[in-house]
């Protein structure tokens, strides 16, 4: 553990970016797998914790390339193209329930269960549900299988699941997505959308958050979040297009059994004593 903490700051940055990158879209939670990293390598003050938030910037600007074309025509029919006003609107509507809860209760989030142990419980529970939901859908036809058919309705549905990734461990994208299927959406419109309401939703929380805590950084700071960003945005890019595939012809029980195998191991080595996590456990 020691030497993990003697880690390079720039090296523990790369680490962090990695994680960001291919964790972000996976219905596995990115916040949980970095703090837990964070924790790791004994880098999880304040600072720690804007440089995790601000680094899916990064993540984000790989959805935004992924998607360019399809964002290109939503920009240029803003005004003219029902379609893309529609779906514009449905991303706004989505976005609000996470945007305000956000705001209203970080502090008390940040304070409460931002920490092994809390991670470890939501990455179990997150994994059960995916199972009863996957469960559910083997014999249930999906309601909506393009993403243009979605309503306002189904907007607003999809952003309060959303809303539930605020806990830490739950997952944005697995938040998303499975409520979606909930919902009567398919595995592959509920994936899609979700990369879409990342992009406001993660800029949203990167710019709010970094400018709330602009006191704590410096000049030297910029090089650091600039090399996590990058690292974040290939790793998360190769991410978004495995994951695309891989929904049109699996289900996400992988995703499942991998949250409950590891939520239960951290329970056991954070109780067992065989390993002792960063100042997240004071």
């Amino acid at each position: 553990m020691e030497s993990l903490y003697a880690l390079p700051l720039m090296v523990k940055a790369v680490i962090l970016g990695i994680v960001e990158g291919l964790t972000e879209f996976l219905p596995i939670s990115s916040t949980g797998h970095l703090i837990l990293t964070s924790s790791l390598l004994g880098w999880d003050d304040e600072k720690a914790s804007v440089f995790a938030i601000a680094i899916q910037t990064g993540a984000i600007l790989a959805v935004i390339w992924y998607y360019r074309e399809r964002i290109g025509k939503v920009l240029a029919g803003l005004t003219s193209d029902r379609v893309q006003q529609r779906f514009a609107l449905n991303i706004i509507i989505a976005f609000i329930p996470a945007a305000v809860l956000g705001v209203l209760f970080s502090k008390l989030i940040k304070t409460y269960l931002f920490g092994p142990v809390p991670v470890a419980i939501a990455l179990v529970v997150g994994g059960l549900i995916i199972f009863l939901v996957e469960k559910r859908q083997e014999n249930i036809k999906p309601r909506i299988t393009d993403i243009d058919s979605l309503t306002a309705v189904d907007a607003l549905k999809l952003g309060l699941a959303q809303a539930f990734a605020l806990i830490p461990g739950t997952s944005r994208s697995g938040s998303t997505i499975i409520g979606g299927m909930l919902f009567g959406l398919s595995r592959q419109v509920a994936t899609e959308f979700s990369f879409y309401l990342a992009i406001p939703t993660l800029i949203g929380a990167s710019v709010y958050d970094t400018w709330k805590h602009r006191d704590l950084l410096g000049a030297d700071d910029i090089s650091l979040f600039l090399v996590g960003s990058v690292v974040a945005f290939f790793s998360a890019l190769a991410c978004v297009h495995w994951l695309i595939r891989f929904v049109a012809s699996n289900s996400f029980r992988v995703f499942a059994w991998y949250r409950v195998i590891f939520g239960l191991l951290i329970l056991a080595v954070t109780y067992t004593g065989v390993l002792h996590w960063g100042s997240a456990m004071d």
